[in-house]
């Protein structure tokens, strides 16, 4: 690509292959900075697998991606610090409490811990900041899980199946993170088969698995 490209996160022909199987292929897209996209298709279509390509998590089988007219097999390092994944598990250990959690997310990312108590707050965490997560109900895990990502600064947010758990108030706090992420300049793309908070919301549809 060349200075004329498009900024953002783009995809030509990208394809994954997962146990010798297609998941999906020649898939292009251009996803715009301050953009929200939702990931919709049935099962096997391949929503998680593509976002663990777009994390890094996932080497595509063809294609490429670039950043800003950058191919990120450039430096695959730069690519990964520029994204947060929150998956559909919630990877939480159930001694440390939801505090701790946004503590140890921030150091390994080597973000300041001063937003710990503001994304706390931005997920109406703020009582139940010390106790074990053992202790706390699913969404109240899930609002943990999804508090790590306004403790650290990422260009790209992968959400799969956010709002899963998720009150109605929980869903509208997400939906306030997202907006406030989005203002910033922040691509969020996000695979979910529940409604979602972004009514200018962009679909891409995966076509179900061969």
């Amino acid at each position: 690509m060349n200075a004329d490209s498009p900024r953002g996160l783009v995809a030509q022909a990208l394809a994954c292959e997962r146990g010798g199987r297609i998941v999906f292929a020649k898939l292009d897209f251009a996803f715009a900075p301050g953009e929200l996209v939702v990931l919709r298709g049935a099962n096997g279509a391949g929503k998680s697998s593509l976002l663990r390509v777009l994390a890094g998590l996932l080497p595509q089988a063809h294609g490429t991606l670039f950043w800003h007219g950058t191919d990120i097999a450039e430096d695959p390092a730069d690519h990964r610090a520029r994204v947060q994944y929150v998956g559909h598990l919630d990877a939480l250990k159930p001694a440390l409490s939801a505090a701790e959690h946004l503590q140890f997310h921030a150091a390994l990312r080597g973000a300041p811990a001063r937003d710990i108590a503001t994304a706390l707050a931005a997920f109406g965490l703020e009582k139940r900041a010390h106790l074990p997560t053992r202790f706390l109900s699913q969404g109240q895990k899930r609002r943990v899980a999804l508090a790590r990502l306004c403790v650290a600064p990422a260009a790209i947010w992968l959400l799969d199946e956010p709002s899963n758990g998720l009150d109605a108030a929980s869903v509208a706090l997400l939906g306030d993170a997202i907006r406030l992420k989005r203002a910033g300049g922040g691509i969020v793309v996000a695979a979910t088969h529940l409604d979602f908070p972004g009514a200018d919301a962009r679909t891409l549809t995966l076509g179900a698995s061969p």
